[in-house]
């Protein structure tokens, strides 16, 4: 079934879908006991694009929760198509009656899985907390001309006061996708206006390649050291957990001072024993603090 597209503006849109006329009851039931017996296509299409200004006037009463109207749409028509495919021409009301609900719930469903990463409306009652907490807070502003207590509103609609409370913080915190166009034409998104101060890719990739270049060069020049050296450089240089000097000294039974000193002569040894000096030794004397 090809429906006409949201491509340009939404006028254009209205105004096309406004050029088709409005079903009359006789025509509507004919053109759905024809879909329903023969499944013809033709008489489906009649039956959804005589509703989809409809679906657009639906569409509005969700437009404040920061969605597209026209995705909105799109979900409508959705819906609608499937309510004219479960419609029963037999049961004696109209379509748009039965359509309504599918409508709804098509274009619900898409506001809730759009608004978080986080699931939000798990539950028949969670989605109609969801969908009546704005309206229901307006409702009795107006009336007492001051912000409701969450008490208030969760008295208004028959659930908990933390249910309320917890949907309100939901609701106010929604997901922003970095990606997101801003801006009239479009071209620039919110990552564009981020800041890094860190290193780029590239530079972080050399730089870890000259790590691994330097632990593969200490690794040679270990064998300058004494067994204590070595034990010292490995486990307070090398080390992803690195032993204090106080945890050395306990090891080989010396003082603190004298760990350190160890330390320190097998730095030295070290530097000397490494065929070049740049990054080594900055590496070697980050270990020693």
């Amino acid at each position: 079934m090809k429906l006409p597209a949201i491509a340009g503006t939404l006028e254009v849109y209205i105004a096309e879908i406004n050029r088709f006329p409005i079903l009359t009851a006789e025509e509507e039931f004919r053109y759905a006991i024809e879909w329903k017996k023969n499944q013809n296509m033709e008489a489906a299409e009649k039956l959804v694009v005589s509703n989809l200004r409809f679906v657009v006037k639906i569409a509005h009463e969700y437009r404040n929760y920061g969605v597209k109207l026209a995705d909105l749409i799109q979900e409508g028509n959705i819906g609608l198509m499937h309510a004219v495919k479960k419609f029963d021409p037999y049961k004696g009301y109209r379509l748009i009656s039965y359509a309504v609900w599918w409508i709804r719930a098509y274009i619900q469903n898409y506001i809730i899985k759009t608004w978080s990463l986080v699931k939000i409306g798990t539950t028949q009652a969670q989605r109609k907390l969801f969908f009546k907490l704005n309206k229901t807070k307006k409702d009795i502003q107006a009336l007492s001309l001051k912000n409701p207590e969450f008490s208030e509103i969760a008295e208004s609609l028959g659930v908990r006061e933390g249910e309320v409370e917890e949907m309100d913080v939901r609701m106010s915190n929604r997901d922003l996708s970095l990606d997101m166009a801003i801006g009239d034409d479009g071209g620039s998104s919110h990552m564009d206006f981020l800041t890094y101060a860190g290193e780029d890719q590239e530079t972080a990739l050399i730089r870890k390649e000259e790590a691994e270049l330097v632990r593969k060069n200490i690794t040679g020049a270990l064998a300058v050291l004494n067994e204590k050296e070595m034990y010292i450089i490995r486990n307070r240089v090398m080390a992803d957990d690195p032993k204090t000097l106080q945890e050395i000294g306990d090891i080989y039974n010396i003082t603190r001072e004298r760990a350190r000193q160890i330390e320190k002569q097998a730095l030295k040894k070290l530097r000397l024993a490494l065929p070049y000096l740049g990054e080594e030794q900055k590496l070697l004397e980050a270990g020693s603090n």
